[in-house]
């Protein structure tokens, strides 16, 4: 079982990135994927999360209007396209499996990638 998450960067604020995360070893799809974020001293929260059946999404207020997260199938892959980047968004950005979209704790995710780097930095 593989997560692979890759596109972070530096970027400027009011810049884009997207970010991807790459499943392996198991059947992606029937599962919710999460981006969680950590930024130094802080605690791992939780940003945007999507459902495995229909594809519903969650964003945390402070991505809303901002981040737009998304899944292709057939690539069992998930993308979480940011735009309008703030300094605040900088953080080691971690895409997570699990079984509940709904849930915020990363102690109710079961399978995580290692991490992409993101700064918003001028």
């Amino acid at each position: 079982v593989q997560l692979q998450a890759s596109g972070g960067g530096l970027v400027q604020p009011g810049g884009s990135l997207r970010l991807s995360c790459a499943a392996s070893g198991f059947t992606s799809n029937n599962y919710a994927i999460a981006w969680f974020r950590q930024a130094p001293g802080k605690e791992r929260e939780a940003v945007s999360c999507i459902r495995g059946g229909d594809g519903r999404t969650y964003y945390a207020d402070s991505v809303k209007g901002r981040f737009t997260m998304s899944r292709d199938k057939a690539k069992s892959a998930v993308y979480l396209q940011m735009s309008s980047l703030k300094p605040e968004d900088t953080a080691i950005y971690y895409c997570a499996a699990g079984f509940d979209y709904l849930a915020r704790t990363p102690k109710d995710w079961v399978y995580w990638g290692q991490g992409t780097q993101v700064t918003v930095s001028s």
